[in-house]
């Protein structure tokens, strides 16, 4: 579907510069037709005339074809155009010239101003423009009437760097907005589909979780325990099932993300995730790096806290830079715990921590004491400036 909107807003572009094309021919030769008894070689006016024609009827069957809107194809267009204005030169007569009676293409030139702009926006919109504003002065050069151009001559580049600029701007602007509105479509059904495995979810395994955690609770012994992660594992899954997909899985890279669903699917029985209630946008690489931090944070509490032990993920979203904390209440990290576990190559902390952190330009800080638990907090600038911190 979004392909199919993109490929229509494609042709609509081009059929609007086939129209134009075909208009300004129309245009070139009611001119022609009424000018050609002052040229100089009248019938030199109708071959160029004959010349537009077919270049008009080619390129619009050219540019049709999304295989050949190329550099060749581009180049043939604007050599065409550069060609029958400067055709003017041998048709008209030096007075005619001097006058300021129109070149003999008029306004049928900007057509390849329009392919350039659709092509590839604004920056090539205005290079074709410039090329045949060239053309223009070249006209008078080679008349040898350089000396009296006239504000029609100048209007007309000045029409040319207009059409090129805004016409290309245009472009990008209606791409852009075709782009999101694919992406909106692409979250809407993306949405629809956790919603609908939501349902099925809730009506199957989160029913039987919530029952295994309630019969094992009435049990007790070694099915009391089961009965704890089975709660466990069902509040993590109404987390996850709970907010939205994170931007990561929309494929679009270089967007905000929002932060704090990706940390609350990390919400469980014993862990607590405090978010802002406004969103905390971030670059889509740092939060998920953020995430991978905190989730490695979690994932020591658990094999080291031992049982029982609570951790609360806390995230402050500031102007310029977003600080999220993970606390535990269990046993704290014996001094020189990390330095031998690096030592030894176990770099949970060193690494998957603290080497995240550092590669994203923040920083963290680490705040224990034995029987008295962890606080790591980990600090990010919202706009880092990729320079690792040493």
């Amino acid at each position: 579907m979004t392909g199919r909107r993109a490929v229509d807003l494609e042709v609509a572009l081009w059929r609007a510069v086939a129209v134009y094309r075909a208009l300004a021919l129309v245009y070139a030769a009611t001119l022609i037709a009424m000018n050609s008894g002052g040229y100089a070689r009248p019938l030199g006016g109708w071959a160029v005339l004959a010349v537009m024609a077919a270049w008009t009827a080619w390129a619009t069957f050219a540019f049709a074809d999304p295989r050949r809107r190329g550099w060749p194809l581009l180049a043939a267009d604007l050599a065409v155009a550069m060609g029958c204005l400067l055709a003017t030169v041998w048709v008209e007569s030096p007075e005619g010239i001097a006058a300021g009676r129109p070149t003999l293409p008029v306004s049928w030139v900007a057509a390849a101003v329009l392919s350039w702009a659709v092509r590839g926006g604004k920056r090539l919109g205005l290079t074709a423009a410039v090329v045949l504003g060239v053309g223009d002065l070249l006209i008078h050069v080679l008349a040898g009437t350089a000396g009296g151009l006239g504000d029609r001559t100048f209007n007309g580049i000045v029409l040319l760097l207009m059409a090129g600029l805004v016409v290309g701007h245009v472009v990008k602007l209606a791409r852009d907005a075709e782009a999101r509105l694919a992406r909106a479509v692409e979250m809407e059904a993306a949405t629809r589909e956790r919603e609908r495995l939501a349902r099925r979810i809730h009506d199957s395994v989160l029913q039987v979780l919530a029952m295994v955690k309630r019969r094992g609770g009435e049990l007790g012994g070694e099915a009391a325990e089961l009965g704890r992660l089975a709660g466990e594992q069902e509040a993590a899954l109404r987390a996850l099932i709970g907010v939205s997909p994170p931007a990561a899985e929309t494929g679009h890279r270089g967007e905000q993300t929002d932060l704090r669903p990706l940390l609350t699917a990390h919400s469980a029985a014993s862990v607590t995730v405090s978010t802002p209630a406004t969103p905390v946008p971030l670059a889509a690489h740092a939060a998920h790096e953020i995430e991978a931090a905190v989730a490695a944070a979690l994932d020591n509490v658990r094999r080291h806290g031992g049982d029982g032990v609570r951790a609360w993920v806390l995230v402050e979203d500031g102007d310029d830079e977003v600080t999220v904390s993970v606390r535990d209440d269990g046993p704290g990290i014996p001094e020189g715990r990390l330095e031998r576990a690096a030592a030894d190559g176990r770099l949970g902390v060193a690494q998957s921590i603290r080497g995240r952190v550092r590669d994203l330009g923040g920083t963290v800080a680490i705040v224990t004491a034995p029987g008295e638990g962890t606080e790591i907090e980990m600090t990010v600038p919202r706009a880092p400036d990729r320079r690792p911190r040493p």
